[in-house]
């Protein structure tokens, strides 16, 4: 007896990508009004002057919504000629059914995959990496991935380490297949030892009419980590890949704090010229949307173009990380 197996092609590419930010503008001199801090030591400590947070009626669905109708309509398909949707979320607040179905439904999709990974800060690179298996390996043609938060809204006012950091968007890529090598090797992995180091208050022990669930984080041990081990991952990601750090052209980590990237660039010795992703300065931190995000900002500013090589990678609760050098659409 033979099985048959199915086979795709033989490279992925990223065909394009979109994005979507919450409309609040909050300002490091508005944050300061919330909690007992200063403009200038919130700068300091992240590199943010401002950060976006989702208005009254915008949400995850609307958010990623808005990034998905961006990216197919880069890619010049039609709705109709996606066959998968990924999202990478840990701010959708319907445990079941998952964002991925419902997001598919307001596009018009007809009967596409879809599922919801939970990879916090990683995720979207997780859902890089699934998806440009999936391409090769045939079980999908065109992969719409997500990552999506509205984390402000678990963001606890009263932490006055943790307020600033968070905001919200959503970023979106169509993945699909590719003549020539377009997404390298995924790098990823876990310290699941440390997994109680960033986490949301579990709805089981919240009492009824209390404040939350909130986001809590010991950002020692986060930098620590960071600035550790996710060094040596990004540049264990731009290895695989087989270019050398001359060879790379841009540089797009996940937007969690400037020093983190700062760190990682000294570390990865990468020439003066590679562009850096910094969008947290006027974003903020948008977890699993960072990425692509900061992705869109450099290709709409000029800094980056089409046919750039780019490593990206992210990192976060778990405590998990996932990274690839891809050309950039």
């Amino acid at each position: 007896m033979a099985l048959k197996t199915a086979t795709g092609a033989q490279f992925a590419r990223i065909m394009s990508v979109g994005g979507a930010r919450g409309s609040r503008v909050v300002t490091n001199e508005e944050m300061c009004t919330m909690i007992d801090s200063t403009p200038e030591w919130i700068q300091q400590r992240t590199g943010m002057t401002e950060r976006r947070w989702a208005a009254e009626g915008e949400d995850a669905e609307s958010l990623g919504l808005e990034a998905a109708k961006k990216a197919i309509e880069r890619s010049g398909l039609q709705p109709a000629d996606i066959d998968a949707v990924i999202v990478s979320t840990v701010s959708h607040f319907m445990q079941t059914p998952s964002l991925a179905t419902i997001l598919a439904a307001k596009l018009g999709l007809e009967a596409p995959a879809a599922f919801d990974l939970s990879a916090a800060c990683a995720g979207f690179c997780y859902g890089v990496g699934v998806a440009e298996g999936m391409v090769r390996a045939g079980s999908a043609r065109h992969v719409l991935v997500l990552g999506v938060e509205v984390l402000s809204r678990y963001t606890d006012i009263e932490d006055r380490s943790t307020a600033f950091l968070f905001s919200d968007g959503a970023g979106a890529v169509i993945i699909g297949p590719s003549d020539e090598p377009a997404i390298g090797p995924t790098v990823w992995g876990s310290k699941p030892d440390a997994h109680e180091v960033i986490e949301i208050d579990d709805w089981r022990t919240l009492e009824p009419g209390s404040r939350g669930p909130f986001i809590h984080m010991d950002g020692r041990e986060v930098f620590k980590w960071a600035t550790g081990s996710i060094v040596e991952k990004a540049v264990e990601t731009l290895e695989a890949s087989g270019l050398t750090p001359e060879e790379l052209d841009c540089f797009i980590p996940h937007q969690a704090n400037n020093r983190i990237t700062d760190s990682m660039l000294r570390h990865l010795k990468l020439p003066e010229d590679v562009v850096v992703g910094r969008d947290i300065i006027r974003m903020g931190n948008s977890s699993a949307a960072s990425v692509p995000l900061a992705m869109e900002a450099l290709l709409e500013s000029g800094q980056a173009k089409s046919g750039d090589s780019a490593l990206i990678i992210g990192f976060g609760a778990g405590l998990v990380f996932a990274g690839q050098t891809v050309i950039l659409p």
